[in-house]
């Protein structure tokens, strides 16, 4: 099991481009595929994650490492999720700073930027309007719908910071909700 766990996340190591929420349709998908957790397990680990600080898909990765095998199970996702960035980072910096001007790289980057949107929007739509029992279309949605408009509305309009952001979202969610 723990040799499973670290392979798992290992995978998702090195192919997590765009951030941990970008990976979490890929750990769902391996970890209904193994049957680690259920369903609102997992949506649970990851709610969880998504509030401790630091990354969320390391955070995920000890979650289901810890509900699946404890301890070391949880040291074996947490291994298992960092390791491929590091080793990366240490290559990929060498390489890099040869390359970083080169025509062919700068366009690459560039293409991946329309897969990170993607599945960070494909995340945001199934964690946070699917996975509840109620309907589509409520006014709990619609208040949702409100309170992101407005806040990307404040970033890009008044240049505010994302903190206060956080703070002012977090008000109007207690009003609505």
């Amino acid at each position: 099991m723990l040799w499973q766990l670290f392979i798992t996340f290992v995978k998702m190591g090195f192919i997590s481009f765009g951030g941990g929420y970008a990976v979490l349709p890929m750990i769902e998908h391996e970890v209904s595929s193994q049957d680690w957790l259920t369903t609102s397990e997992f949506q649970e680990a990851i709610a969880l994650a998504g509030m401790a600080p630091g990354p969320i898909a390391t955070n995920s990765a000890t979650l289901i490492g810890y509900q699946t095998a404890g301890l070391t199970g949880a040291l074996a996702s947490t291994v298992g999720i960092i390791l491929p960035s590091l080793i990366l980072i240490i290559l990929v910096s060498a390489l890099f700073y040869r390359i970083h001007d080169h025509k062919l790289l700068k366009s690459s980057f560039y293409g991946l930027r329309p897969i990170v949107t993607g599945l960070i929007i494909y995340a945001a739509i199934h964690f946070g309007f699917l996975g509840q029992s109620e309907q589509l279309f409520s006014w709990t949605t619609l208040a949702t719908l409100i309170i992101c408009a407005g806040s990307i509305y404040a970033i890009l309009k008044y240049k505010l910071h994302p903190f206060t952001i956080i703070i002012l979202s977090g008000a109007a969610g207690i009003v609505f909700f």
